[in-house]
This record gives structure tokens, C-alpha cells and sequence, in this order.
């Protein structure tokens, strides 16, 4: 049974098999099904070849729902076990702990079924290559469709008696993957024209928009992070066009519609991982590190775009979030809390948001105080029902979308629970009940502490404690770009030791290698460490360009730069452009991929783009410069036919087109006058400028690397503002208002915030 949260007591295990070994939270919640599991490695393909059995491949991570299920279902079954022990090589893999051989997998799985997802099940000859793939299975038939006995039992029997055909039938698929997800730059090619290319994507994001909801299609609904920063991108240079006006309004309303929705969790912040309906009502109740953070940064960007303090204080509750219940004490940040937790009334089963939901006798019970100034004889469950939309009777239909295929909530999991969702304005409910606005928003707080300490005390859900060097890396950037917005030096004093951690314990500097993951514990162990992959590095390296541009600390410009050496040594193709999502040298590693969109979380080719670029202007490396036009160069077909697949990499076009902006800023860095203008660029929305401080002391890093810098200084003895472009700079500016302007003119007439 899947492991985490508080529930019943647990009896002693029947079985244990050799994943009890292991430290990622999915794989221990394996260590006792009665299936003979290995994890990916050596052992497991020698006992394939010396054994001469096909491999069972099932990948999943430890917040799947419908990884749940199948092990409930299949993997503690006796029968199913004792079948797949018996006749296959068993292999757990973890995707988070293995994007690599995740990806592999699931690009055959995609190829040959037409979907994919989690659980992932891939059937392999003993040298590791696919030759039948799916995802969930039900134990056993049901009408037309096979169960996993049924389906293990063809397999056998074909790979004993045509298994030269499978073999065969499998190579065919594999070679034409090899062909048909390359992604290589021709020589001399140069990256397609950025205008053409963020107007076709533009256009592609609004045929898909959904307009009353906001959104980018009807059910189930994803928060897209990537899309809203391409719009708000968009629009930071199409101000003046009735487009640029729509991309905006597209972005904005958008997030006001997902901050509303049950989507995010009102009483105990952070946001779910998707919607299953159109209106951001019901989530798929699973919270997952990643999207936290692109979402803050999301968030703070509408806030700089727009002034509306709504935007701002949603990505503050974010960071409340994740400060409070994905934190570790090193300074890492875990992976993801679960789904499902067992009821509060008591059960053997887990299920789907039970920590979440509410029935309105359990509101009534704990807001029964009077809400004082209120008209008749109100009280604070009638005020937070009728704000947040609490029924007596509910009824959902409820879908998970953990793989390709929708369920109705197949066990009545939500029948007569409420997910909190806004109805109406404060200003609405303030007139409904006869108070202030400021009275109903001190009535909501009071109601939502009361819950949160209501919901403390339930079996709360799984959490894994796994610490992604990507994922952190992620978290790294949202904490310094909310906390230089915002000037909040507690959320910028979380972000350093971000960076502290990364370095104290995820970077193995004497064979100059990031490490993939690391787990909660005094050791903070990393048994048997996993070198990381491409996503680690321009994760990491993106996170430590924004940290350096909020506080303005060398020393993480300089890491940086030592991380993208080592990036481009591992990962380069020198032959093709761009970068290989994996070490190519990784002989268990059958297709060499670079990733060519971006989904949950954005392409690291992407998110290398733009660091290139950014990198290329602190350090005057034109190599880098030049590597980031060859990168997208090698991403052109994509780029030019489906910009709507890679909006990360359309902005990093766009940042190559316009080219950055250097703002140098001469001063002490404590001092108010230079805090001062600090503040005036942090508080605008400039997607291409970089930012370097000049203070004297620490300034060395950059004064060595780039000559144009010697001439620069503080003018008048106050702190002082250059604007320039490739180093050509306007006249000096001591006033943060004049620095505003000159930043960008759209913001002349706008008045300092």
C-alpha cells in the first residue's frame, strides 16, 4: 500500500523484497508487494541475460494516484506476483529519480498506443529495447478490455513462441523513434525570424483559449505556466497593438480565475495540480513542487505587469506554502504531497482529496461563533458557505487524468464534499451580510485559521521527501524573483540558503557533477547517487542568474558560470545544436532525445536558451552567444510549425531578437540610495535586461570579464544608473523614477509603486 500520512496502524509486512533498500519514497512504497522487484541498474539487466527473460518495466512516482490503484490492484495481488516473478526481470523505476529512462519509454509508449502517463507498464528484451508498452491495467478483463493477468499471459506466450517477431517488430519501432525525434540544426542555419514566430504562437494560444474560465482548453484544465509567460512576454512588446492588449487579458484573467477556483487551496495555500472541470473547481488534489514555482513567478509577473496587489499576495501564499510543508531544514525543498489520505471518519482505503474537502455539518460545526455586525443573526459558517460556495448536497463527476484515460470517480470519493471556491467579491459578500469590506475580510481569515487548524489534525497525505536538484532549482527562481519584487528579505533569505543547499549538498565538487536528488534525513544520503541530467543543470543555472539579480552576490553569477561549462561539456551536441536531455555516453540509455516541448515543466533547452543569452552578457563569453542562436537554429521545424509547443523557447527567440538590455547600477549595495533604484527595476516586468551592481568591493567577477564596465562609476557621489545596449549606454540616471523610464518607455507616465 502506498505509504505516507497518518492513518491505521500498520501489520507487520508478509513480504519484503529488495526495493526496502532503496531511498525514493515510490520505490519504498514497493518493498512489500510479493512481486520480486528490482530497481534500474546492473543486477537487474545481468539476471535478464543470464536468466534470458523479458524485463517488466513499470515506472510511476510516489504522489500517481493511479499508480495507487495498480498496486492495490496488481502488485499486492499473490496471483499477479507470483506470475510476474516467475517469468519476467521486475523493474521499478522512479520517473522523477529517472527522467532519462522515463522518457525513453514513454516516447515508445506514445508511439505505439497513441498516449501515455503514470503508471507506465513497457515489456523489454533482456538488452533493454520495448517491445509492447501501456500504462494502467486492471487486474483482471473487464468487457473488451484485458486485465494485467490476461496481458501478462499473452506476453509470455508470444515470447516463447514468436519472440523473433517481437524482437523484430520492437528494433522496426525504435530505429524510426531514432529518426523521427531528432532534432539537429543544418549547418549554417540561422534561428527562424521571433516576430513571425511569437505571432503564430500568439495566435495558436488564443484559438485555444477558453474565454469565460480563462485557460487554454475546457476539461480537464492545466495551470500552463509556461503559456502566461509567454503572453505577458508578448504583450511587454506589443504594448501598443490590440493584440498585445488581448495576450495580456488572456494571462490576467486567467490567473484571477485559477486563484479564484478550487485549484487553489484556500484554506492551506499552494495550488493543486489541475482542474478536472472548465471553471477551475475541482483538482486533481495532488500538489507538486514544480508547479508551485512557476506559478509564484507567474504570479509576481502579473503583479509587475498590472500593480494589482491581488497577484502579489497570491504568490506570497504560494511561498507560505511551500515554506511551511515542502521545506526542509537543509534549505531543499521536497517534491510533491499526495492525492489521497485516509478520511477523517476512519477507513483502510485512502481517497482522492480527503484531507481537502468539506461537508457543510463539518463547516457549520467549526464556524458556529456569531459574526459580529452582521445582519439577523449571521454567523461565520453563513458568511464563509456563502462566499465560498458551500452546498448542503454536492455532486461531482470527478476525472484523473495521472494517465491518458478518464474514470468517473469511480468510488463516490467527493459525493456530498465541497471544494472551496470563490462566488463572490468581498465587496458582494461585505453588501450580502450588511458589513465593511474590511469586516468580511477579517470575518474570511478568521474562518479559514479555524479550518486550518481543523484540517491539522487529519491523516494528512503522503508527502515525498525526495529533494530534486531541477525542482529546486525551479523553487530557487521563484523565491528570489517574488522576494527582489516584492523587497521581502525573508522570502530572499529562504532563496540563499536555496542556494546553499544546492551547493552544500546536491554538487559533488571533485568530480564537478550535480547530483540529482537527495532525501530527508541527517545525512541528507544520496545512496547510490544519480549524476544529473540536463534539467538539473539549467535549472539550477537559471535559479542562480535570478538569485544574483536579487541580491547581487557574486559568488552565484560565479557558479553559474562554472555549471554551464560543465552543462555544455556533458550535454552539447557538437554535431546537431542544442542539448541532450541525458549523458549521450549512457549505453542503457537507447534513444538520445532532446526535449522538444514544454509541458509541466519547461524544456531545459528552453530554459538553457535564455541562460545562455543572459550568461553570454555577464561574462562577454560570445561563444555562448553563439550557442544559443545554434540551439535554436536546431529547434526551427518546431519553432516555426508549432511555436504552441515550446512558448519558453519562443521567449528566449524573442530575448535573442530584441536583444538584452544591460542595466548597471554603481553603488553600495546597502546604501537607500541604491536600494533605491534596485527596487525600480525589480519592480518592472523587463524580460530582456540583465543586471549587474558595481559597488567596488565585490564587483571584481564582472569588471575582469567585461572591459566596457571600467567606465562606469557613481556620479555626483550618489548611486547611479546605466542603460545600455550591447554596452553603449544613455546618459546616467540617479533617480529611480528616471531609471523606470528609461528602462522601458511604457513606463514614463507610470508613477513609482
Amino acid at each position: 500500500m502506498a505509504s505516507g500520512g497518518e492513518g491505521p496502524p500498520a501489520t507487520p509486512p508478509r513480504h519484503t523484497n529488495r526495493l526496502a533498500k532503496e531511498r525514493s519514497p515510490y520505490l519504498l512504497q514497493h518493498a512489500h508487494n510479493p512481486v520480486d522487484w528490482y530497481p534500474w541498474g546492473q543486477e537487474a539487466f545481468d539476471k535478464a541475460r543470464n536468466d534470458d527473460k523479458p524485463i517488466f518495466l513499470s515506472v510511476g512516482y510516489s504522489t500517481c494516484h493511479w499508480c495507487h490503484v495498480m498496486e492495490r490492484e496488481s502488485f499486492e495481488d499473490e496471483e499477479i506476483g507470483k506470475l510476474l516473478s516467475d517469468n519476467f526481470v521486475c523493474i521499478k523505476v522512479d520517473r522523477e529519480e529517472r527522467p532519462d529512462v522515463d522518457k525513453v519509454y514513454m516516447t515508445f509508449v506514445q508511439a505505439t498506443s497513441g498516449g501515455g502517463g503514470w503508471p507506465m507498464s513497457v515489456w523489454l528484451t533482456p538488452d533493454l529495447r520495448p517491445f509492447i508498452g501501456g500504462t494502467y491495467f486492471p487486474p483482471r478483463d473487464h468487457g473488451r478490455r484485458p486485465g494485467f493477468k490476461t496481458v501478462l499471459t499473452r506476453i509470455m506466450q508470444q515470447w516463447q513462441h514468436n519472440r523473433s517477431n517481437l524482437e523484430s517488430s520492437g528494433d522496426r519501432i525504435l530505429e524510426a523513434l531514432k529518426k523521427g525525434t531528432a532534432v539537429v540544426a543544418t549547418p549554417g542555419e540561422s534561428p527562424p525570424l521571433a516576430p513571425d514566430v511569437a505571432q503564430r504562437c500568439f495566435q495558436q494560444l488564443a484559438h485555444s483559449y477558453e474565454e469565460e474560465y480563462g485557460g487554454f482548453r475546457d476539461a480537464p484544465k492545466f495551470p500552463t505556466p509556461v503559456n502566461l509567460m509567454f503572453l505577458m512576454s508578448f504583450w511587454s512588446v506589443n504594448r501598443s497593438t490590440s493584440e498585445g492588449v488581448e495576450a495580456l487579458q488572456m494571462a490576467l484573467h486567467t490567473l484571477r480565475m485559477m486563484a479564484l477556483g478550487g485549484i487553489h487551496d484556500h484554506v492551506a495555500q499552494g495550488f493543486h495540480r489541475y482542474s478536472t472541470d472548465s471553471s477551475w473547481h475541482v483538482p486533481h488534489f495532488e500538489k507538486m513542487l514544480y508547479d508551485q514555482a512557476q506559478l509564484a513567478i507567474a504570479y509576481i509577473t502579473a503583479f509587475q505587469v498590472s500593480g494589482e496587489q491581488v497577484f502579489a499576495e497570491v504568490a506570497k501564499d504560494i511561498l507560505l506554502y511551500v515554506s511551511r510543508d515542502l521545506s526542509d531544514k537543509s534549505g531543499g525543498f521536497y517534491s510533491a504531497e499526495d492525492a489521497d489520505s485516509f478520511p477523517t471518519s476512519g477507513g483502510s482505503e485512502k481517497r482522492e482529496g480527503a484531507f481537502c474537502v468539506w461537508t457543510a455539518s463539518e463547516v457549520r460545526q467549526l464556524l458556529a461563533d456569531v459574526a459580529v455586525g452582521a445582519s439577523g443573526s449571521a454567523n461565520l459558517a453563513d458568511v464563509f458557505m456563502h462566499h465560498y460556495g458551500v452546498k448542503e448536497q454536492v455532486t461531482f463527476f470527478f476525472f484523473f487524468f495521472c494517465f491518458i484515460q478518464p474514470s468517473l470517480d469511480p468510488h463516490g470519493e467527493l459525493q456530498g464534499q465541497n471544494v472551496l471556491i470563490v462566488r463572490y467579491s468581498a465587496e458582494l459578500t461585505a453588501a450580502h451580510f450588511g458589513v465593511s469590506v474590511e469586516t468580511v475580510n477579517e470575518l474570511l481569515a478568521s474562518a479559514r485559521a479555524k479550518m486550518a487548524e481543523a484540517r491539522k489534525v487529519r491523516p494528512r497525505p503522503h508527502l515525498d521527501t525526495k529533494m530534486l536538484a531541477s525542482w529546486n532549482g525551479l523553487m530557487l527562481s521563484a523565491y528570489a524573483r517574488v522576494g527582489a519584487a516584492l523587497g521581502d528579505e525573508a522570502l530572499l533569505e529562504r532563496a540563499a540558503h536555496a542556494g546553499h543547499f544546492l551547493k552544500e549538498h546536491l554538487w559533488d565538487a571533485e568530480r564537478q557533477t550535480i547530483l540529482r536528488s537527495c532525501y530527508r534525513g541527517d545525512q541528507m544520503e544520496v545512496s547510490p547517487p544519480i549524476s544529473g541530467f540536463l534539467d538539473d543543470y539549467a535549472f539550477i543555472i537559471c535559479g542562480l542568474l535570478d538569485l544574483y539579480e536579487a541580491t547581487m552576490q557574486t559568488e552565484w553569477l560565479q557558479w553559474a558560470e562554472e555549471l554551464q561549462l560543465r552543462q555544455d561539456a556533458l550535454f552539447w551536441d557538437s554535431a546537431g545544436g542544442g542539448y541532450f536531455c541525458s549523458d549521450p555516453s549512457d549505453s542503457t540509455v537507447l534513444l538520445q532525445l532532446k526535449e522538444d516541448q514544454d509541458g509541466a515543466e519547461p524544456s531545459a533547452n528552453s530554459v538553457s536558451a535564455s541562460s545562455l543569452l543572459r550568461l553570454s552578457q555577464y561574462t562577454g563569453r560570445q561563444e555562448w552567444l553563439q550557442r544559443c542562436q545554434q540551439l535554436l537554429a536546431a529547434f526551427s521545424d518546431r519553432l516555426t510549425n508549432i511555436p504552441i509547443a515550446l512558448p519558453e523557447m519562443v521567449r528566449a527567440l524573442m530575448a535573442q531578437h530584441h536583444m538584452l538590455k544591460q542595466i548597471v547600477i554603481c553603488g553600495q549595495r546597502e546604501s537607500p540610495d541604491t536600494k533605491g533604484l534596485l527596487e525600480a527595476v525589480h519592480s518592472l516586468f523587463l524580460p530582456h535586461r540583465v543586471l549587474m551592481l558595481l559597488d567596488g568591493s565585490s564587483d571584481g567577477f564582472l569588471r575582469q570579464r567585461l572591459p566596457a564596465l571600467s567606465s562606469m562609476s557613481q556620479q555626483g557621489g550618489v548611486a547611479t544608473a546605466y542603460v545600455c545596449q550591447d554596452f553603449t549606454c544613455s546618459l546616467p540616471v540617479t533617480e529611480p523614477q528616471e531609471l523606470r523610464r528609461k528602462s522601458h518607455p511604457f513606463y514614463e507616465s507610470l508613477t513609482s509603486r
